[in-house]
This record gives structure tokens, C-alpha cells and sequence, in this order.
């Protein structure tokens, strides 16, 4: 069996991931007038990655609006304007400032639904750049969607195509849960085929990106990539990698990720996210789980360092996975046997 990737066959236009997350943003506030954008110099600057360009011109101030520099008071805000029937959009700037929203978040938008016996929503959507690779320090380049993981009534999204990144976000502000829609720094200038128009991806569904007979390698966001290009460089020596990209972390779409285990027999997991309590590790536990019986090797994964961040480029390549750790992580997969 011959191992390609998947082609999309979408309109020949190509976007890179910031603009195709701009025309989200541009259409649904087009199409529902409570929905709002809030957050640091997204309005005049744009943003910090131009993914708010062009918003205030074409909304004005009510609906897209700069805020204090008070993450808090920003997800509060959303919050609030939620529970009233709007659909707020929060740009954080840089993911990492997720930590300064956790109790408007997860102590209040994911909780609020299930304390009131499904009688509110909290229609929020929450976005923020993981900004690693970049030299951005130990502060600006944390991956930190495990957190929002594991809390109960958060959703958690993170696309790693143009195409997807515009489905994903369109469907995330349509959603009645609070979302948490991480984006990869990266890759906002990455280049790829998206729709015109209406084009929803559903949430909770993962997509087979390159189909594959002999390991699966599970991942998302930049890992895609990254396992992408693992794949190429194996398939020289006849070894036929499938990748799945979740896109959905939370819901996850565990049929299709123990579907392709079931077919391969063996499970590689990539993530740019430090190695103690990460999504890797679930991912294992779930296969683990409900397909133990088809593993013929032990679950791989691939992560970053359990360490904070360095500024100096050699050292943060040093920490972070590259191409030649999710190959290792592939061949260590087909060596491995299962006791």
C-alpha cells in the first residue's frame, strides 16, 4: 500500500493561517451582531499578529474593542456579556497569559452551564498565541492547553492548518460551551488552500492528515507538521507512518484516534507541551484504555523538556521536539514489543 498524504481538494486559493482566522472573525461578526472582539491592540494595531486587521473599520469600537492590559478583567468581562446572550471573543496576546483568566474560565464560563441544569450557556470563545520557537523566553512560550483539559465544561481547540483554523474557529464561536482556541505562533504565516465562504469544520472530530499501515503518530498544532515531515523522511526507508491531527483536544475524537491504532498496532503521540501531565500522556491512557489489545509495541511519546523556556535559540531547540525526535520516537515504536 502506497502511504500519501491527504490532499485537500478545496478551493485553489490559498490563505496563511492568520488571515484565514481574520475571515473567521470578519464572517461571524458579519453574521451575528452579539458577537465582539475584546482584548489588548486589537482594534487600531489589529492585534499583535494582524488577526483582528481590518475589524474596527468594519464593526466599529462597540464591537471591537481595546482593552486595559487586565486579562482578568477581560475574560470577566466576556463572561458577564456570554451569560446576556453575546458571543465575546477574547484575544489574549500571548497564550501564556491564560493563567491571569483560570478562575473567570474554568471556576465560572465552565461551570455555569451544568450549575444551572442547562438553563445559561456561556458562548465564549478565548484565543491566544503560543508563541515558542521564537525567542520569546521562559514567560511567552508556554504550551499550556493540558490545563484547560482537564477542567470539566471547557472546550479546548488547536488547528494546525489554515482551512482548519478557520472551520474550528468559526464553528467555536458558534458553540454554546466556553472555548479555549490556542494557535500556534509559527504558524500564522503558514500558507494553505481555505474555502470562501461558509466552511465549518465540526468540533470534537479529528482529521487523518497522510494515511499510513505501520505507526500511528498523534498530534496536533505544530506537531503536525513535525510528524509530517517525520513521515516523508521514513517513508525512504518503506516505513508507512499515519498521522492523525486531533485538532479537538477536548472533546476528543477517540473513535478515529483508536481506529488508526487498531490499524497500525503502534502509537507515537507528539506535542510541544512539557512531558509531566500533557496531552501525550492522556492521549496514551485513552488508547491505553480501549485499545490495549491491538498494541504490538509500547505507546511512544514525544515531548518538550520538563523545563522553563530558555531565550537562546540553540538551547530552546535543544528543549522543545524536533523532526529528528518524532523520527526516533517512530523507530523506537517499531522496535518496542509489548510484554
Amino acid at each position: 500500500m502506497a502511504t500519501k498524504e491527504k490532499q485537500l481538494t478545496h478551493s485553489e486559493r490559498e490563505l496563511t493561517m492568520a488571515e484565514a482566522l481574520n475571515e473567521a472573525l470578519h464572517e461571524e461578526l458579519e453574521r451575528d451582531s452579539g458577537a465582539f472582539v475584546v482584548g489588548e491592540d486589537v482594534a487600531e494595531l489589529g492585534g499583535l499578529f494582524q488577526v483582528t486587521a481590518g475589524l474596527l473599520e468594519r464593526f466599529g469600537p462597540q464591537r471591537v474593542i481595546d482593552a486595559p492590559i487586565s486579562e482578568a478583567a477581560q475574560a470577566g468581562a466576556g463572561v458577564g456579556a456570554a451569560l446576556v446572550g453575546c458571543r465575546p471573543i477574547i484575544e489574549l496576546q500571548i497564550a501564556d497569559f491564560v493563567s491571569l483568566v483560570m478562575d473567570q474560565v474554568v471556576n465560572h464560563a465552565g461551570k455555569w452551564r451544568y450549575m444551572s441544569g442547562g438553563q445559561v450557556t456561556v458562548p465564549l470563545v478565548v484565543r491566544g498565541a503560543i508563541s515558542s520557537g521564537i525567542g520569546m523566553a521562559a514567560q511567552h512560550s508556554q504550551s499550556l492547553e493540558a490545563w484547560f483539559v482537564h477542567a470539566p465544561g471547557v472546550v479546548v481547540i488547536m488547528p494546525s492548518t489554515p482551512a482548519d483554523a478557520k472551520g474550528l474557529l468559526k464553528s467555536a464561536i458558534r458553540d454554546d460551551n466556553p472555548v479555549v482556541f490556542l494557535e500556534k505562533r509559527l504558524l500564522y504565516s503558514r500558507r494553505g488552500p481555505v474555502p470562501e465562504g461558509e466552511h465549518l469544520v465540526p468540533i470534537g472530530v479529528a482529521d487523518i492528515k497522510r494515511d499510513g499501515v505501520d505507526v500511528t503518530v498523534a498530534t496536533y498544532a505544530a506537531g503536525v507538521h513535525l510528524a509530517l515531515q517525520a513521515a516523508r523522511q521514513v517513508a525512504r526507508e518503506g516505513i508507512e507512518v499515519e498521522v492523525v491531527d486531533l485538532r479537538t483536544l477536548k472533546p476528543l475524537d477517540t473513535d478515529t484516534l483508536v481506529a488508526s491504532v487498531r490499524k497500525t498496532g503502534r502509537l507515537v503521540v507528539v506535542t510541544e507541551a512539557a512531558r509531566a501531565g500533557s496531552m501525550a500522556s492522556e492521549v496514551v491512557a485513552r488508547v491505553v484504555d480501549e485499545a490495549f489489545d491491538a498494541l504490538r509495541s509500547m505507546p511512544v511519546r514525544v515531548t518538550a523538556k520538563d523545563t522553563p523556556m530558555p531565550y537562546a535559540a540553540p538551547l530552546e531547540r535543544a528543549v522543545l521536539p524536533q523532526v529528528e525526535d518524532v523520527v526516533a520516537g517512530i523507530e523506537e515504536a517499531l522496535e518496542k514489543v509489548a510484554t
